[in-house]
């Protein structure tokens, strides 16, 4: 018997009277379970906006319709659609995972006054002023690519 728990599983022998036994099928045959939603802004539109619903004041919330212009904004949606296209899957608790783990976390970040939107208002985007690092000095930080153990 299988029970299937999304990415972990756990097998045992079939009970007594079992009369299906599952077949297991090599990795390279099994398909990758088709997406809902085919971009993160996609996903924006259709999903996380129309449930993620919160009043936008600009004080304690802000927001910028140009949000693909934000690095992070795109770097947090696509994480956000990624995991939710994940833990779909899973009926029993994936969404509240996805909710507790993902979008509450997430989104108090983008929404943040002092966030990736801190100069923006809910009419006009305006470019962020992104942070200028120095280069530490050489060997601080080695390519591991490149060391052999």
């Amino acid at each position: 018997m299988t029970t299937d728990i999304g990415l972990f599983s756990t097998a045992s022998a079939p009970a007594p009277g079992d009369a299906e036994t599952p077949i297991e099928r090599p990795a390279e045959d099994q398909k990758p379970p088709e997406l809902v939603y085919g971009s993160a802004e996609e996903f924006l539109h259709e999903q996380l906006l129309p449930t993620y619903v919160r009043d936008v004041d600009g004080r304690a919330a802000k927001w910028c319709i140009e949000w693909y212009f934000h690095p992070e904004a795109v770097s947090r949606v696509e994480a956000l659609w990624r995991a939710w296209e994940h833990l779909r899957l899973d009926g029993a608790t994936g969404m509240s995972v996805w909710w507790r783990d993902h979008a509450d976390p997430h989104m108090s970040g983008l929404l943040d006054p002092r966030g990736p939107f801190y100069k923006c208002d809910m009419q006009k985007h305006r470019d962020p002023e992104h942070l200028e690092p120095k280069k530490a000095p050489k060997g601080w930080f080695p390519d591991v690519r490149t060391q052999t153990t």
